[in-house]
């Protein structure tokens, strides 16, 4: 019998405007960047991409280096010289100085890490400029800047330690280097977090909330009341300076829009449809669905529990879909499903497709080298300082 996508998944692929957009293959002008590839682009149904980009990596040898994030498309990752998260693909290039080509199949602000951890002799590309991320763009080196002038008007900047989650732009990674704090990662937020108030009595967490705020409250035993939502469209944050003196937790206004979208009635839906089900979640969810679900943890984690879990063992993950629907593949023996019933792949990351990556590759065979990232020399030394610290946490 066969099953469907929309029975295993609870996605109608009906290619809806959103549903394109969410599959990269249009485009909102309100909301993202654009770019035109130089020369002719492969369309997505040429049946000879494949070929063409296993000639053109076969052709590069050593001197490419194809990262593969875990939210790529299936097609994506099969040319990928390693799969991970964004700070693993980052260190997994700076290992590898010998490769002239770091070609980055992420988004912008993985690409600006792997730049800034590989040596200055090696150029990272990224297949597609508009692979940005929503959640890095809500964090402005202008409105951190500004937020920061607030606290040093409430007398509280000099006790307060910025943390950046890797999802961030090489400015606010500058910028927290520069300020003596930190980067984190999903996995290592708790330690960052551990560190901060080591060093201060405030942390100013960007720009993820639900990150900051379930590490503090789920993690480390702060309450909601400890935590203050900093919003840079509002004046002085729409915060008072006794709301800003009385906080322990400063959480920048931004989210993933991806792992935003889960509810907590996709919670309850999903244990009312499938009794007995594990609910797994990333901690970039909302509060409300962290606390609702069973387990938590970053895209390792559930690679990993998904890995160790007992055959016939059923699982809702709220993450990315190009993972979840990679996971149920992977473990044909357990029930995996997406937690939400609505289409939820990550717009940007889903930008690098495969005539993307072609193009890139081909283009360096001819000699040209497309989309280079390359950070400033004063930006890459505060980010390189931010990350050092994240890498000294014990």
């Amino acid at each position: 019998m066969t099953t469907t996508i929309t029975e295993t998944y609870g996605v109608d692929p009906t290619p809806t405007p959103l549903a394109l957009l969410l599959l990269g293959r249009e485009a909102d002008p309100n909301s993202e960047r654009g770019v035109e590839c130089p020369g002719d682009l492969p369309a997505a149904s040429d049946p000879d991409l494949v070929a063409r980009a296993r000639a053109a990596k076969e052709a590069l040898g050593d001197r490419v280096f194809i990262l593969g994030h875990h939210y790529q498309r299936d097609e994506v990752i099969e040319f990928a010289d390693v799969t991970g998260d964004s700070f693993k693909l980052a260190r997994d290039a700076a290992a590898r100085p010998e490769a002239e080509y770091i070609v980055f199949c992420g988004v912008h602000f993985m690409a600006e890490s792997a730049d800034i951890l590989t040596g200055d002799a090696q150029q990272v590309v990224l297949p597609d400029l508009a692979a940005g991320c929503s959640m890095a763009d809500m964090a402005t080196a202008e409105q951190v800047a500004e937020c920061w002038d607030v606290l040093t008007d409430a007398g509280i900047a000099d006790v307060t330690v910025p943390v950046s989650y890797m999802n961030s732009s090489a400015d606010i990674k500058a910028f927290t280097g520069k300020h003596g704090g930190t980067i984190c990662t999903s996995s290592n937020a708790q330690r960052a977090l551990e560190w901060a108030f080591e060093q201060g009595q405030k942390v100013l967490f960007l720009p993820d909330q639900h990150l900051g705020r379930n590490t503090a409250v789920r993690e480390m035993g702060l309450s909601l009341d400890d935590c203050v939502l900093y919003n840079p469209h509002k004046p002085n944050g729409g915060l008072t300076v006794e709301q800003l003196r009385n906080a322990k937790m400063i959480l920048w206004r931004g989210h993933c829009s991806v792992h935003g979208r889960f509810s907590l009635d996709s919670v309850n839906d999903v244990r009312e449809r499938i009794p007995g089900v594990t609910v797994l979640v990333h901690p970039e969810c909302k509060h409300e669905v962290v606390a609702a679900a069973d387990m938590v943890g970053s895209t390792e984690y559930i690679i990993k529990a998904l890995d160790a879990a007992e055959p016939g063992s059923k699982w809702a993950i709220g993450t990315e879909l190009n993972l979840v629907r990679r996971l149920a593949k992977a473990h044909p023996d357990k029930e995996v499903v997406f937690l939400d019933r609505a289409v939820c792949f990550c717009s940007t990351m889903n930008r690098i497709d495969l005539p993307h990556l072609v193009w890139a590759l081909e283009s360096l065979v001819e000699g040209r080298v497309p989309n280079v990232i390359r950070v400033d020399p004063e930006t890459e030394k505060y980010a390189k300082a931010a990350l050092d610290r994240m890498l000294a946490l014990p």
